[in-house]
């Protein structure tokens, strides 16, 4: 059944509130938009915290990001979202925020990428690292577009994360699935380091799709998710430090100041 724009103002705001309850934004960061037709997008205005919006605070916008109707004014990040509905004919819904521990990774300069969890696998494939670019210029999608046709999530070095998918809910979920396998991956690694699955485990999850009712498309580049054979000959995820590398280097760091 086709949603009302009502609805989609009301989807809008409950995924809003989840982002900000879950600490993935802080004061008025981040952004959410829903397609509503060929022409006009559903967004949410810049300044305003996700947590605290009413449906009125919604904006409309053309498919060039300018605004259409809405007292507040546009987020400087709306031609990402329009970008990305150019590029993905598919997509009906956009969820941008700074989920911690994966904009933790982002930070770093890590991706997602080792073949760690089957549902992610599955659902994501992985989560590749876009470069830089200055908010609120073009200079923020650039880097995005060689990896927006193939994936469904990414990250943003030094900035955060965006998801999209077919609705805002499953835009969201994509997030909520991402955020969950960077706690988890961050924990495998502070125990000494991610155990990838073989390539023949991996080249099965990925086959499985369909059955689960996602839809086979490319899961990105080659080698992505990065399964146990390219992670290294011990299975380790060789994108980590592991605890035994991080004590030798302490123990280095120590003796180089005379403290060992």
């Amino acid at each position: 059944m086709v949603k009302t724009e009502r609805e989609h103002r009301e989807d809008i705001c409950r995924v809003g509130q989840l982002v900000f309850q879950k600490g993935w934004v802080a004061a008025n960061d981040g952004n959410i938009t829903i397609r509503l037709d060929a022409e006009r997008i559903l967004a949410t205005p810049t300044g305003v915290c996700k947590g605290m919006m009413t449906c009125d605070d919604l904006i409309i916008v053309d498919r060039k990001g300018n605004k259409i109707s809405g007292r507040a004014e546009r987020t400087s990040e709306i031609a990402m979202h329009t970008t990305i509905y150019d590029m993905r004919p598919d997509i009906r819904s956009v969820v941008h925020a700074h989920p911690p521990v994966a904009t933790g990774f982002a930070t770093a300069g890590r991706s997602l990428s080792m073949a760690l969890l089957p549902e992610v696998i599955i659902g994501l494939g992985c989560v590749p690292l876009a470069g830089y670019g200055l908010p609120g210029t073009p200079e923020l999608t650039e880097p995005m577009l060689p990896l927006i046709p193939k994936y469904d999530a990414l990250l943003m070095a030094n900035h955060g994360a965006v998801c999209y998918g077919e609705d805002v809910y499953k835009a969201y979920f994509r997030m909520e699935t991402m955020e969950h396998f960077a706690r988890i991956a961050l924990v495998a690694e502070l125990l000494g380091g991610a155990k990838a699955l073989p390539r023949l485990e991996v080249d099965k999850l990925l086959d499985s799709r369909t059955r689960y009712g996602v839809k086979a498309k490319s899961s990105g580049e080659p080698g992505c998710p990065v399964a146990a054979e390219e992670a290294g000959s011990d299975g380790e995820d060789r994108f980590y430090v592991t605890r035994s590398e991080l004590i030798g280097l302490v123990d280095e760091a120590l003796k180089a100041r005379g403290l060992a």
